[in-house]
């Protein structure tokens, strides 16, 4: 697992091992990361999917 700077993780996310986590990326509480995820997206859901992208 790889997680970039400005990361926020939210309380009970679940990542799965080999996941790339991209800069300034927001994980919304109980999320399930199964696959990368990109720099300055905010994702949530299980499996976790992209709700905003462009965080500043």
């Amino acid at each position: 697992m790889v997680i970039g700077e400005n990361v926020n993780i939210g309380g009970h996310v679940t990542i799965l091992p080999g996941v790339t986590i991209g800069q300034g990326a927001i994980i919304i509480a109980g999320s399930v990361v199964t696959t990368d995820i990109e720099e300055n997206v905010t994702v949530s859901g299980n499996p976790a999917h992209i709700i905003k992208e462009g965080n500043k």
